[in-house]
Formats: structure tokens, sequence, C-alpha cells
């Protein structure tokens, strides 16, 4: 590829975690560059490339440490215009909370369906930001300090967010919260107990009220709507 092709950077020191993520953004991102390095101490390898994007794992540490500061400050340092997003084995909305003060883009775990990440990367390179963990938590207040909660309590949490920020019946935020998942169509049926052409007409009716094109935007729209603290949706 050319030097002057949309570049994206991943830095992290898994071998395999980096050359997994660089295989799933090649099938989406045809004709970018991809540059992955173990450490910020190689970023001078990408100087001159046309950066659009850097993933940074965020390897189990704080967003307070020094080294993720300091690997903060050299991106910023060589690519002050790129968007930096985290890598992370932890879904913690605290930790995503601070992230996002600190100018975090996007906050990206490996529980994520692998099409939901995708969306959220669609809309950091759109100019947006993507923090999942925070549609949970929002209107859960101090509970995220509380012991781990069950699937079930989880969808009723996801439920009464979406009914909070937008005109959704109730049988629409069920669905909601399942697509939040990353479920199909058949196994939200089998969930909710719901024959598969009302799921669809349910999907239909959320992306309509969305202004959404597909699944995937639709969950982009309310993690964007969740960060941005619940601006008005669409009418």
């Amino acid at each position: 590829m050319g030097r002057n092709a949309p570049t994206v950077i991943i830095v992290g020191h898994s071998t395999l975690a980096r050359t997994t993520v660089v295989k799933i953004l090649e099938r989406e991102l045809a004709g970018w560059n991809f540059i992955d390095l173990i450490s910020t101490e190689s970023l001078d390898r990408a100087l001159g490339a046309e950066v659009r994007l850097i993933a940074l794992d965020l390897a189990g540490r704080s967003v307070e440490s020094s080294s993720l500061r300091d690997d903060l400050a050299a991106i910023t340092a060589r690519f002050p215009e790129a968007p930096i997003t985290l890598l992370s084995n932890t879904d913690d909305a605290i930790i995503a909370r601070q992230a996002l003060k600190v100018g975090i883009r996007g906050f990206f775990s490996t529980s994520l369906p692998v099409d939901i990440a995708l969306a959220g990367l669609g809309l950091v390179l759109a100019g947006g930001t993507f923090f999942p963990q925070l549609l949970g938590a929002a209107t859960n207040g101090s509970s995220e300090h509380g012991p781990a909660r069950n699937e079930a309590e989880k969808r009723l949490d996801d439920r009464t967010q979406y009914l909070a920020i937008a005109d959704f019946t109730p049988r629409e935020a069920d669905v909601l919260a399942e697509l939040q998942c990353g479920c199909s169509n058949k196994v939200i049926a089998g969930k909710l107990n719901l024959s598969g052409h009302t799921v669809k007409m349910h999907v239909q009716h959320i992306m309509r009220k969305l202004q959404a094109q597909n699944r995937t935007e639709v969950v982009a729209r309310l993690v964007q709507r969740a960060a941005d603290g619940h601006d008005a949706l669409p009418s």
C-alpha cells in the first residue's frame, strides 16, 4: 500500500491480538494500510503516513497509570489529529468513563460481538465516540460498584435504559436489549417467546425511530446517544 493510503495503527504486546484485529480490519477497510506495533517506541515507523485511527491495548492498566499516560503523550505528539481508541479485556464502566474524560474516542472490549465493534469503529472514523460500557451504566448510578449482575438483571436494566431515551414500547425495549448483545432475530424470538415475523417487525420499528439503516447502526446510534448524555432522538 502507498504511504498516502488511510492508515490504522494497532499497538499492543500480544502478537495474536494485534494480528487478529488487523485481519478483521483488512476485510472491512479494503485499500487501507495497517501498521501493528509492539509498543509506542516504534511509532516513528508510521511517520508520514495518513493515520486515521490508533488502537492502543490497555493491557490491564488503569487510565491513570504513568505508562498509559506516556503512551498517549507519545501518540499525541506524533499524530495529534488521529483519534485514539483503547482495546481492553474488561467492560468496566468506570475505566470507560475515565478514558472518555482524557480524550479517548472509543473503548473496545474483547466481549463485544465483531459486528458491533465494527459499527463502533465506523462511528469513531466518522468523528463520533464509541463507549458501549456507558450504555448500561448510564441509568444504574453507583450499581457498577455492587456485585456482578446476572444476565436477566442486565437485560432489565437495558430495557429501562432504552425506555428512558426514546419513545420505544416495552416490547421494543426488550428487543433492543437483545440486539445490544448481538443476538440474531431467531435467537431473540426464542428468548422472548415471539414469532420471527414479530421480531422482524419490532426491529423495523426500532430502525425507523432511530433513522438507522441496519442493526449495527441501531446499536451505534444508541451508544452515541448514551455517550452524549441522552440527547433527544430523531422523531
